[in-house]
């Protein structure tokens, strides 16, 4: 049977991807101008630039011959659905649905767990509350590790659930704690100072690392590219590998993409100043790979 789901690392081929279209998710301008303030954006999209700017970043995972799945409007949820990547993990046995520790995402869930089962990707279970998760705090290390950052989107609890229904799926879960850094209100993930570029490369922001993580992915023989000072409020950090030593970043970061280049990483950018970086959600934030495959 061939394979259509599994997601247990994070740099083989993505060969299937959900996004949501800021069609879909930001509605229109006045809804925009409505819900980014509520949100904690950085300021307040444009929504037509955010149409045309996003379309180009869709065009970049589909040039890549990546298979485009689009999460259709719900009304339910916020313009933070944008970002498809948080409300789910997807395993090998299936896809687990999260209780988001940002309150306002919360129906994001439902949504998602609809559409998974619509396309027959099976559901594996769910994080129930009082336990969080969000998917930008998973790290797959490889097929049977996988690393957690615990702080104020994914909480011990959600970490315990989400072994459970791993089981016999992975060797290891690691939990990485993080820090305060802007508070309960800031957007805080360990994919915000993690990218895996391939599989013995990361990108890091060293500065916001627990010094045992940092230490336990050198130990691996894992080599780190440390993004600078300067690029990491401009999200030079979220950087999604498409394959390995093949990746998208925000335009903006040339000290952080002339370090990727010099690894031989080939390095893709898109213009994020509407789709990213008000809503502090990166090129990780905006896809869902519900497949990773190297053959």
């Amino acid at each position: 049977m061939t394979k259509y789901f599994g997601c247990q690392n994070m740099v083989d081929p993505i060969r299937r991807v959900l996004i949501k279209h800021p069609k879909y998710a930001y509605r229109d301008q006045v809804n925009v101008d409505h819900q980014s303030p509520q949100l904690n954006y950085f300021g307040v999209p444009d929504f037509e630039k955010a149409l045309a700017d996003y379309d180009i970043f869709a065009g970049l995972l589909e040039s890549f011959g990546t298979e485009v799945y689009h999460l259709p409007e719900d009304e339910s949820t916020s313009l933070d659905s944008i970002y498809t990547h948080d409300p789910c993990v997807v395993a090998n046995g299936g896809v687990i649905i999260c209780t988001m520790g940002k309150k306002d995402r919360l129906p994001e869930a439902a949504a998602m767990e609809n559409y998974f089962q619509s396309i027959d990707v099976p559901i594996l279970g769910r994080i129930e509350a009082p336990g969080t998760l969000e998917g930008g705090d998973v790290v797959w290390i490889d097929e049977g590790i996988v690393a957690i950052g615990v702080g104020y989107r994914s909480n011990a609890e959600g970490i315990r659930q989400l072994r459970e229904l791993l089981g016999n799926l992975v060797d290891e879960v690691i939990s990485v704690s993080l820090p305060h850094w802007t508070g309960p209100g800031g957007c805080l993930h360990l994919m915000s100072n993690v990218s895996p570029i391939d599989h013995d490369l990361y990108l890091v922001y060293s500065r916001l690392l627990s010094v045992s993580f940092r230490q336990y992915l050198i130990e691996r023989g894992i080599n780190l590219v440390e993004v600078p000072d300067e690029e990491y409020d401009s999200m030079g950090c979220n950087v999604l590998a498409v394959a390995p030593r093949k990746c998208i970043m925000i335009e903006g970061n040339p000290i952080t993409q002339g370090r990727l280049e010099a690894e031989g990483v080939d390095v893709y950018t898109y213009d994020g100043s509407e789709i990213s970086l008000k809503g502090t959600g990166g090129p990780t934030c905006l896809t869902r790979p519900f497949l990773r495959s190297a053959a």
